[in-house]
């Protein structure tokens, strides 16, 4: 966790929860909506990108709309919890655009991952392909979403 020099307050916060309502707000309807003047509020939103609070803005799409609605959660377990397997398996994994998210786990696995496919032949063809081809992996179990029931990709800024 990234340890920051600087405190975030009210005002910052209020600019990232209408950030991330919104990463297209022209500077000056942002300022008028936290209460600052156009020049100060872009100076704070700066600060933020700067210190790496504010990582990017981003469109998000609809997956269904692009063809790949499928979303299987992947838990993998490798032959060994060594610092060169551990590497060698994120070095594979995040050069895949399907792979959407991937965690270092505790328990049972040792990697969750989420990836879209088409349909599932499109996701036996990423398994058979990529994944079980990855040296040292010894266990892999998917889960399908059935249904999607939340989403966001907003932080709970207003309540830290």
């Amino acid at each position: 966790m990234k340890k920051l020099n600087y405190t975030i307050d009210k005002i910052d916060r209020e600019i990232l929860v209408a950030l991330q309502a919104d990463a297209r707000l022209r500077n000056v309807e942002l300022a008028k909506r936290v209460g600052l003047s156009a020049s100060p509020c872009l100076r704070r939103v700066r600060r933020l990108k700067d210190l790496g609070v504010i990582r990017e803005f981003t469109t998000l799409v609809d997956p269904e709309a692009v063809g790949v609605p499928v979303s299987v959660f992947i838990q993998v377990t490798l032959e060994r919890q060594i610092e060169h397997s551990l590497e060698s398996f994120e070095a594979q994994i995040v050069r895949w655009p399907e792979v959407m998210e991937c965690y270092l786990m505790t328990g049972d696995s040792d990697y969750l991952l989420r990836v879209v496919a088409a349909d599932l032949t499109a996701y036996q063809e990423f398994l058979m392909n990529k994944l079980t081809r990855v040296e040292g992996v010894a266990s892999i179990k998917s889960s399908f979403a059935l249904k999607r029931i939340v989403y966001r990709t907003a932080l709970p800024v207003e309540s830290m």
